[in-house]
């Protein structure tokens, strides 16, 4: 679930960590984190045919050592990333994986030849997995076919051509195979992550796995229980296979007879990891990676050693890269004098001229991330916020002394930094917290008010708002139901009080009128238009348009040589909030320098732009300013209101008030990127962003300070982002928890089109011929009318082979005019496509299968059921399920609700409602029959009878359905218990365009329990056997027909 943390707030309190006040000194140059010991990672091993080398990955690159330890050979290097080594069994060749093209595609090296091949060219990560046992296929998985993500296992010839599904039953995940020792079976893992979450440490339901063998098209399950079951093995008689499993506790190799015999344990470790095995040729020895080192164990004894090795040769390292920032910026802010503009590139702060731009001027020097920039009011010093030493600090940039001084010097993380309007103070928020405030000439540290304001990367956008006369503090927080409210509290300190009492619990802005009379900010709920609500703080005058002759003759008044004392009345406040009704949905909010004009930044018809509000008087009549694509941000008004800067896709723009010209600001702005320093920064963000965002304050019982202790020297080895980051995740995975997860956002790689057609594998790797044995409904193919039975033999005259390669062929063809040819019942035959993109296909196959359960629902009950299907719980996903819940459906005595494999999201309780609604009142017009008055006063409702059904692979708010389906006793739930996944999820980026995930919300269950971890259970409970779709069969949605059948049968007796 991705949702946006709620801010709260509460009585006073004190901060987790003691403050200490300080006067603010100077401090010296930004200096680049210290260096941690540097240590080297080693995984991924596996051994040669004759046993005595070891292939692993280090650095991101591939090296050979001798089996038994000592100097390793550097074999492949690239700038990208290379894993997964494996030697073909005649040790000519070595096939691995690598993300040189943007996706991890699979290639082979000649051993002797050093000649590299690319054989995969699939728009998605494959996972190399096995060579067959004649070195003629590579086996590997992906999910480039399967729907909700699942993973199919293929195989293709290593000398090159078109991948074929070798175990890709639907909804299922498939992988870790392993072809047995004659080739006439193969062993892999199905159902859990493994194949993408294997840096997990502990497992739920959804990643329990089972080792399964395949032979002859037919499925048997070999492991059972509640464990984690990776990576099997054969020995060499193909007698025995060994796997990985945690159902000890912890992660130890197991082996299995085929007598059947109940698995036994080899290793006995207590505690660690056991990731990424391979047996020697021999079956003796078994190697493996644990703690980022290589590791053999003894097959015939269970003992286990490291293999000490040592490199020779450095890795293809990230260099010191100069880049071209400009155009590139995440934040900026336009001087109160209009004439300068700072900003934010690459986490470092940089400022400029505000007019046609020109030379930039660097503030910061730092690894570490800078944000949260907010100019003086007389536009000389700029303050921001840097985490470069650990924790999110304060600091302000004298541009006249070019010099730094460090503002806020506590065990804690400031942020969210706001100027007094005198510039005598400085208000921040400490911690999420604590309202602060900082006389800047003294250095004194003042605690305001106390609250939950958030911290970064989940804090609101401008949460703080000075008075004109520098008196009193607005700030948004929340009460103890998650109300997003405004309070004002003295500067000097006193007692805060709310202003507003909206029952909303989002809002991100706030701003005092500049004649201190009202305040104003955005509001609103999750699935709802935000709105704007106006505060007046005084109860406004009346104003007579008989007045307004008189008023002409009167004198302009004289500017005040100090703003006004502000005055506030409490009473009949609440009666004074007025929420204002607009066409559009609001972002952001900033009032003008004369108070007479809101800007907006807003969306309307799908687009995000700028708009301008009328304040005074009763028109209402927007004003737009723009009308780009791009989204808008950090909007301001220039001193003079002729011009309105913003942001919008990195570049700083200015667009005139009254002409709508546009114009954007030339900044030229260039930074070194210094991998070596970067990487630490980011580990120490991603690692304080856990520690100060994970719903569980425990860490779940982990030292997490010792964890960035012993991940520290890790990270210094990593020679590149994605060693860097797989670090990073096995840190994270030492939490054991779910919706965890780090990536790149960067990464880009060739789109492959897809037409919509799958292939039989027999005849393929027999004859090179492309015979169709299915054809996706609604794909490019079946509009173009080719028909199972057809072979396809050539792409745009080019013809097709056993070594062609389809993917390559269809590689940047998605929405291109493609020329196939067909051979269909033995004539030739040109037709025309445009290929569409992996996702749109497997959406296909998706919707395919729902109508084809629909119409076995239909076919099982006599006609009486009707069948839904909820893929996730996303506002799209709820739009499609009231166009399934259509006329056929409703005219059903009953409905099957199918949520297996829901992905999760957030709109739980609107599909609940439908559902949960139960019937009152019927209308009827003249001549018409009775229907419910739900549905003619426009309310969705089923008013049905219904049943459940969920998998393990039923996750996250598809739980909290389920929990909810259950608590308000709406009926049965058939089929497998959960995936017990369920923790409230957001995302963040790090300091070099790493993205993590960080969740910060835990659910509990109608009776107060947690969720995650625990399953929700079923009433009636079904398991699918492995491979159940091959044969069309759904045993599940079978035993859930009869189930709801029977209840309606007896609820009418």
């Amino acid at each position: 679930m991705n949702v946006q943390p709620f801010h709260s707030a509460g009585g006073k309190k004190s901060s987790r960590r003691n403050a200490k006040s300080s006067k603010p000194a100077p401090s010296p140059p930004s200096q680049a984190p210290a260096q941690a010991e540097r240590r080297p990672t080693f995984g991924e091993p596996s051994f040669s045919p004759d046993g005595k080398e070891l292939a692993f990955v280090s650095g991101g690159d591939i090296w050979t050592a001798p089996s038994k330890g000592g100097e390793a050979r550097l074999l492949v290097s690239d700038p990208a990333t290379e894993s997964r080594p494996l030697f073909s069994p005649d040790g000519k060749q070595l096939a691995f994986v690598s993300n040189r093209s943007g996706h991890a595609n699979i290639y082979t090296l000649g051993v002797e030849t050093g000649e590299v091949k690319r054989v995969t060219y699939t728009d998605v990560n494959d996972s190399l997995e096995a060579w067959s046992p004649d070195g003629k296929y590579l086996y590997f998985s992906n999910g480039s076919q399967d729907i909700a993500g699942s993973k199919d296992i293929f195989r293709v010839s290593a000398s090159g051509g078109t991948p074929m599904p070798v175990s890709a039953d639907r909804f299922t995940d498939e992988y870790f195979a392993a072809p047995s020792p004659d080739g006439s079976e193969m062993a892999f893992t199905g159902h859990g992550t493994g194949s993408y979450q294997w840096w997990r440490n502990g497992h739920s339901n959804l990643d329990r796995s089972q080792i399964y063998v395949q032979k002859d098209g037919a499925y048997q399950q070999l492991t059972d229980g509640d464990s984690k079951d990776l990576w099997p093995m054969w020995s060499p008689d193909g007698k025995d296979l060994y796997f990985v499993s945690d159902r000890s506790g912890t992660e130890n190799i197991w082996v299995r007879s085929n007598d059947g015999d109940n698995p036994r344990q080899l290793t006995h470790f207590n505690a660690g990891r056991v990731l990424w095995p391979s047996i020697s040729p021999d079956g003796k020895s078994i190697v493996f990676e644990r703690d980022s080192k290589l590791f053999c164990m003894n097959t015939k004894s269970g003992r286990s050693h490291e293999v000490p090795v040592a490199r020779r040769g450095a890795p293809a390292g990230a260099a010191v890269e100069r880049r071209d920032l400009s155009g590139q910026f995440d934040r900026f802010a336009l001087s109160p004098d209009g004439k300068k503009v700072a900003f934010v590139a690459h986490g470092e702060v940089f400022a400029g001229p505000a007019g046609k731009g020109g030379s930039v001027h660097r503030v910061t020097r730092s690894a570490a991330e800078e944000f949260g920039i907010v100019w003086t009011p007389d536009s000389q010093k700029l303050a921001y916020v840097s985490e470069r030493d650990g924790e999110r600090h304060l600091y302000l940039y004298d541009f006249l002394a070019c010099q730094e001084t460090q503002l806020t010097t506590a065990q804690a993380g400031d942020s969210n930094a706001c100027f007094s309007p005198d510039g005598k103070s400085l208000a921040f928020v400490r911690e999420g917290k604590t309202l602060c405030s900082l006389d800047l000439a003294t250095g004194k540290e003042r605690e305001l008010a106390q609250g939950l304001f958030g911290q970064p990367p989940f804090d609101m956008r401008t949460p703080l708002a000075w008075s004109p006369d520098s008196r009193w503090l607005a700030y948004r927080s929340s009460d103890e139901n998650a109300f997003n409210n405004v309070w004002v509290v003295p500067a000097k300190g006193g007692e805060s009080r709310p202003v507003t009492f909206l029952p909303n619990t989002n809002g991100d802005t706030l701003s005092w009128s500049p004649n201190g009379k009202f305040l104003l900010l955005d509001s609103s709920q999750r699935t709802e238009k935000t709105v704007l609500t106006r505060v007046d703080l005084v109860a406004p005058s009346d104003q007579f348009a008989e007045d307004d002759f008189a008023n002409l003759f009167k004198p302009e008044a004289k500017e005040a040589d100090k703003p006004a004392k502000i005055q506030i009345d409490f009473d009949g406040i609440r009666e004074r909030q007025q929420v204002l009704d607009l066409p559009v949905d609001i972002e952001n909010q900033v009032i003008s320098p004369d108070g007479k004009q809101a800007l907006l930044q807003a969306f309307s018809g799908g687009q995000s732009n700028l708009f301008l509000l009328p304040l005074e008087g009763d028109d209402r009549q927007l004003v737009q300013l723009t009308s780009t694509p791009g989204a808008k941000r950090e909007a301001q008004f220039s001193p003079d209101q002729k011009q309105v800067y913003y942001r919008e896709n990195g570049s700083i723009k200015a667009v005139s008030v009254e002409d709508r010209s546009t114009r954007t600001l030339d900044l030229p702005t260039e930074v070194e990127v210094d991998f070596a320093q970067e990487k630490q920064a980011a580990f120490r963000q991603a690692w304080t962003y856990l520690r100060d965002q994970f719903y569980d304050p425990g860490m779940h019982g982990l030292d997490w300070e010792g964890l960035r202790q012993h991940y520290e020297p890790l990270i210094a080895g990593a020679a590149n982002p994605d060693e860097m980051r797989r670090q990073i995740a096995l840190m994270m995975g030492e939490l054991n928890a779910s919706h965890l997860g780090i990536g790149d956002s960067h990464r880009a790689g060739q789109v492959v089109g897809r037409t919509g057609l799958d292939f039989d594998r027999t005849e393929y790797e027999e004859s090179g011929r492309l015979r169709v044995s299915g054809v996706v409904a609604e794909g490019p193919a079946a509009r173009a009318g080719i028909e199972v039975g057809d072979c396809l033999t050539a792409v745009n005259g080019q013809p097709l082979g056993a070594d062609t390669n389809l993917d390559q062929l269809l590689s940047h063809q998605a929405g291109a005019k493609v020329n196939l040819t067909v051979d269909s019942q033995g004539k030739s035959k040109e037709v025309v496509v445009a290929p569409i993109l992996g996702s749109q296909e497997r959406q296909l196959r998706y919707r395919s299968w729902v109508e084809t359960n629909r119409e076995k629902v239909a076919e099982l009950s006599g006609g009486r059921l009707g069948y839904v299907h909820i893929a996730d719980m996303s506002s799209e996903a709820l739009e499609r399920l009231y166009q399934d819940l259509d006329a056929t459906n409703q005219a059903r005595e009953g409905l099957v609700i199918d949520v297996r494999s829901n992905n999760g999201g957030f709109v739980n309780a609107y599909a609940l409602d439908v559902f949960a609604r139960k019937g009152y009142l019927s209308m009827t017009n003249r001549d018409t029959p009775n229907a419910p008055a739900r549905r003619l006063l426009g309310q969705r409702s089923l008013e049905r009878p219904t049943i459940l059904l969920t998998n393990r692979q039923t996750l996250s708010d598809g739980e909290d359905f389920t929990e909810g389906y259950r608590a308000l006793k709406l009926g049965k739930v058939v089929g497998e218990p959960t995936s017990g996944w369920i923790i409230f999820t957001s995302q963040a980026q790090l300091v070099d365009g790493t993205v993590m995930r960080l969740p910060f919300s835990e659910v509990l269950d109608h009776q107060g329990q947690p969720m995650e971890m625990n399953p929700r259970p079923v009433d009636v409970a079904v398991d699918r056997p492995l491979g159940e779709s091959y044969a069309g069969s759904d045993v599940q949605l079978e035993t859930a027909v009869s189930e709801l059948l029977a209840q309606m049968d007896a609820a009418k007796k």
